[in-house]
């Protein structure tokens, strides 16, 4: 982008980009700031109604502003004598006419009121968004208070956050709260946030875990204390098996679930259809041999 060099009589110089459909709010408040550091931003405002500027100035002033705009903008206000005249016409071409800027401030501020931060998104990027909108705003000549934005960010916030939101306004001064404070408040709860959830990801793993070690094998239903006589069961073979359930203590199998045949109450080597399959298999050798 092109930048129009200027220098005070003294010994500061200045750089204001020149303007583009783009620009106008940013290049606005540059080319007010440098002309008023160079003293002829009273040429343009504030005028008291019919007085006449100082002709020196008023010249330097719309020598600046011709600078400062795309060279097809200078033959179009090239009749113009008055700066005040040259700064009008590009608001007005670049904000609308009062009417249509009216329309667009009601809407952003809408739209800034109805802004509510989303639970799990993070603070700066909803920072982010506030800010950009609240910009949009001031420069259609809304004059959007400190106090304002920080009452909106409060307002803002998602139910995780209602605890701090209640201590702050209650503990302090909204009025001279500055905007930076409030988020600097509002991220450093975050973190206390992350940090809470991730320790308590961390218990509930290791209360799972020792929840699953408690009640054995999730599969099966045998429970830690009978691993050992599950394994000797198994590993004798259904004779095994037969001939210990008289001399078994007796156990509560209400909440063991068989995998053979779905039902509650007994291990997949004590399901009836086991036993029924057995008698089946026993009755039909004489006819296979």
């Amino acid at each position: 982008m092109a930048l129009v060099p200027v220098k005070e009589a003294g010994s500061m110089s200045f750089q204001v980009l020149v303007l583009t459909p783009t620009n106008y709010p940013v290049w606005a408040v540059k080319v007010k700031a440098i002309m008023d550091a160079n003293g002829v931003w009273e040429t343009v405002e504030p005028r008291a109604l019919g007085a006449e500027p100082d002709e020196k100035k008023a010249k330097q002033a719309l020598a600046f502003l011709f600078q400062a705009i795309p060279e097809e903008m200078v033959l179009q206000m090239a009749s113009y004598t008055d700066p005040k005249q040259v700064w009008d016409g590009l608001k007005t071409r670049y904000l609308g006419v009062d009417r249509v800027r009216a329309a667009r401030l009601a809407t952003l501020r809408r739209e800034l009121e109805n802004m509510r931060m989303k639970e799990g998104e993070a603070v700066d990027d909803f920072v982010v968004k506030l800010n950009g909108i609240a910009s949009k705003v001031r420069s259609l000549g809304y004059e959007l208070e400190e106090v304002d934005l920080v009452k909106r960010l409060l307002d803002s916030m998602p139910k995780p956050f209602f605890q701090l939101v209640a201590s702050i306004e209650q503990c302090f001064d909204l009025e001279t709260m500055l905007f930076d404070e409030a988020v600097g408040r509002l991220k450093a709860y975050e973190e206390r946030l992350k940090a809470k959830e991730k320790t308590e990801d961390i218990q509930g793993g290791l209360l799972l875990a020792s929840h699953e070690k408690s009640h054995g094998c999730k599969h099966c239903g045998v429970g830690s204390s009978n691993r050992d006589d599950f394994g000797r069961g198994r590993g004798r073979g259904r004779g095994s098996v037969r001939g210990r359930v008289g001399n078994e203590r007796f156990r509560d199998k209400s909440h063991v679930k068989c995998y053979k045949c779905g039902e509650y109450g007994h291990y997949n080597n004590e399901c009836p259809k086991l036993k029924d399959e057995e008698a089946n298999l026993i009755e039909e050798e004489p006819t296979l041999l």
